[in-house]
């Protein structure tokens, strides 16, 4: 089994460490032991593109059909010359 050393552990954090080992408990080493196995089994999210992300959150709303517009070429720019 490894061992881990935890440096600069304020004492507000050990503090809470201690009261939430008492709930469940157990001693504050198999607390955290506990909260290291979940945090490193959680699975992260699916990693999705902003743009995937909202057609998926939208989609069943259905699709919305735009009209085509027509090209037209790009006008020259202003001249601000008098």
């Amino acid at each position: 089994m490894a061992s881990i050393t935890i440096r600069r552990l304020d004492e507000a954090t050990k503090t809470r460490l201690r009261m939430r080992a008492a709930r469940h408990g157990r001693s504050m080493e198999a607390e955290v032991r506990d909260i290291l196995k979940i945090a490193a089994d959680t699975q992260p999210p699916n990693a999705q593109n902003l743009a995937d992300a909202i057609r998926a959150r939208f989609a069943h709303l259905g699709g919305v059909e735009l009209p085509e517009y027509p090209r037209q070429p790009p006008t020259d720019p202003p001249s601000f010359d008098e």
